[in-house]
């Protein structure tokens, strides 16, 4: 799951963002900047599909 996450984050950003956020800010701001600039685009991709994996992790540390 996360893999394909990523494969599609490097190759359609917006449709990545979707699958994780749903419609939303996230996802307008993710077809900004890809329409302006691709890499931008693919970098909050990425960023949106990891990003509740990093929140579980600072949780469990926080936790212990």
């Amino acid at each position: 799951n996360k893999l394909i996450h990523i494969i599609l984050a490097l190759l359609l950003p917006p449709i990545a963002v979707f699958l994780k956020s749903g419609v939303g800010k996230d996802l307008l701001i993710n077809i900004v900047l890809c329409l302006f600039f691709y890499v931008p685009g693919i970098l909050h991709a990425i960023w949106q599909s990891q990003k509740n994996r990093v929140i579980r992790f600072n949780n469990k540390i926080n936790e212990e």
